[in-house]
């Protein structure tokens, strides 16, 4: 039997039942019933039992749904590691699937190993993702005996990263960054230099190397209180013989790839470099007139040489906004530094209870200075009972003769690399600031760091260093749908010199403004996109028919997240 609609002149067509039966060999059919004046609902319902289907009674309890999880921001981020092979990379074992576990984890919800275990077992899970992999029931132990494992993998997956993304002749950006530690039992764990602002506390210290793109290919931990120029060497051995590079172009800031550094570990390894010279450098540069300022009376850029740094060019360059914004956030600090000692000069000439002594005159007008850190600019009399100060003229003015400068430093002849590109390779050392903002703040949030053996602190700067790959590429490919500027040539096109302030293009201007892409739909942040995508849920339901025989159904996508999963390249 089957339901058939039968054209009807000048009305709608009939809806008819009928049946099909063989009569002398011939094929016939009869009509059973005119279902013309049935509701359309009714009709479906017999089509779909006719071809097999159940009928469930029209009630509150015809469906239960027993268990509903987040998962589509899970299937954008293993679909996405899928993708570009990374589970390939760590290689096979259930201490793939729980490392992949964690590092997933971290993009979409940064959470301790205990609270990762919990996350991921069946009866405690908060998204799809255990089931996902198939992980079963999770301990943190098992959490920690992957992050061994991950520990002993990460030369070979440093190597394969590198094989992919670096190659003889390339940049490779390096820099050095470093996060606060909780308590006091890691021997990493030491007192230094504190990008956090954190002075005081303990700390490790790590170096990540990237591909010119961005793309991170290497990280290493070194204790709290090793010196930027010191990771430097660890790095260049890394480079040749793990991963074979027999020429690199090394790029690195002005603390980093210092001379010490380049007479006894780049030059000695065959490998060329672009860093800066720092601030005494240029004022050295300034006062042997190597550097004129009227170089820079008709453009902002010009290339040197000096006898102090021979077979090497120096690309010298001035930013007028650089330079103007200096000049006015000093005399900010000046005038505020003035405002503070003027104070405490009125305590001590006041004639009732005045500011008496030199040491406690010294004192107040100690913490003024270190506040404002202008005590290079000002000339102090101090004695028990008089105060003055006046402005260093002299010393604002040299030091304002180097507003704005600063200066490119490579081995690299003008012929294999142009000034301008000089310059903007240096600058794409903002690539691994962008990527340690992520891995700290923004997205994976590397601490607090609870692990107290060494090696597990390295595994999880690992962990995160792989999450960060693979958000790398998430963003790469999502960028349509995203405040990301995707069209980098207009972008460049738009700035005057390399020099300038870099301009975003009009298409992402646009975004930002309308918030909206070129089709139509909304403009996310990474975060905001990965919540949406979170919706889709993966609900595990019965039937009153069949309470027994549980059913999964996707929640289906909307168009924003569907757009998501195809510029992915991924099924849901």
């Amino acid at each position: 039997m089957y339901i058939e609609a039968v054209p009807n002149r000048n009305a709608p067509p009939a809806i008819l039942l009928r049946e099909s039966y063989r009569e002398n060999g011939k094929v016939r059919k009869r009509t059973l019933c005119n279902l013309s004046n049935w509701p359309t609902a009714h009709v479906e319902g017999l089509r779909g039992v006719l071809k097999g289907g159940t009928v469930i009674p029209a009630e509150r309890d015809a469906f239960t749904i027993i268990r509903s999880l987040p998962h589509g921001h899970v299937a954008a981020a293993l679909g996405t590691a899928r993708k570009i092979g990374l589970d390939r990379i760590l290689g096979p074992d259930r201490c793939r699937d729980l490392v992949l576990a964690l590092l997933i984890g971290r993009i979409l919800a940064p959470t301790s190993k205990l609270a990762a275990a919990r996350a991921l077992s069946p009866a405690t899970a908060s998204s799809s993702l255990g089931e996902a992999l198939g992980l079963g029931d999770v301990d943190d132990d098992e959490l920690y005996a992957a992050l061994d494992w991950l520990h002993q993998r990460q030369p070979a997956i440093e190597t394969i990263l590198a094989k992919r993304h670096l190659s003889d002749g390339t940049l490779v950006l390096y820099d050095v960054s470093s996060s606060y530690m909780e308590g006091r039992c890691c021997p990493l764990a030491q007192r230094g230099y504190s990008r956090d602002g954190k002075k005081g506390t303990l700390q490790i210290v790590y170096g990540l190397l990237c591909a010119p793109d961005g793309c991170p290919v290497a990280i290493e931990v070194f204790e709290g209180n090793t010196g930027d120029p010191t990771t430097l060497a660890p790095q260049i051995e890394k480079l040749k013989q793990r991963f074979g590079l027999t020429h690199v172009v090394l790029v690195g800031d002005r603390g980093m790839i210092t001379e010490a550094r380049i007479t006894a570990d780049i030059k000695s390894a065959g490998l060329d470099w672009i860093t800066a010279l720092r601030a005494p450098a240029i004022k050295d540069l300034l006062n042997s007139d190597a550097i004129q300022p009227g170089l820079f009376d008709q453009r902002d850029m010009a290339s040197i040489i000096s006898p102090d740094y021979p077979g090497e060019r120096l690309v010298v360059c001035r930013n007028p906004d650089l330079a103007a914004e200096r000049v006015r956030k000093r005399e900010e600090l000046l005038a505020a530094t003035e405002t503070d000692l003027a104070a405490i000069k009125a305590r001590v000439e006041r004639t009732r209870n005045p500011l008496r002594g030199t040491a406690e005159i010294a004192l107040a007008v100690g913490a003024v200075l270190n506040t404002h850190n202008m005590k290079k600019h000002f000339d102090l009399e101090i004695t028990d009972t008089v105060f003055s100060f006046t402005r260093k003229t002299d010393a604002i003015a040299a030091e304002a003769a180097t507003d704005g400068l600063y200066v490119v430093r490579t081995s690299l002849a003008e012929a294999t690399l142009g000034d301008a590109d000089t310059v903007r390779s240096y600058k794409s050392l903002a690539l691994v600031e962008r990527a340690f903002r992520c891995v700290k703040t923004v997205d994976l949030h590397v601490r607090p760091v609870y692990h107290w053996l060494a090696d597990r602190v390295r595994a999880h700067v690992f962990l995160c260093m792989l999450a960060y790959y693979l958000e790398w590429h998430m963003r790469q490919r999502l960028a349509p749908m995203l405040f990301d500027d995707t069209d980098k040539e207009a972008a460049e096109a738009l700035r005057t010199s390399v020099v300038a302030q870099a301009q975003r293009s009009s298409a992402a201007v646009t975004k930002q403004t309308t918030g909206s892409t070129p089709d139509g739909l909304p403009v996310h942040s990474f975060r905001s996109l990965l919540a949406d995508l979170a919706t889709v849920a993966r609900n595990t339901l019965t039937t009153a028919i069949a309470p027994l025989y549980p059913l999964t159904v996707l929640t289906k996508p909307t168009t924003i997240q569907q757009k998501a999963f195809d510029l992915l390249g991924i099924s849901v």
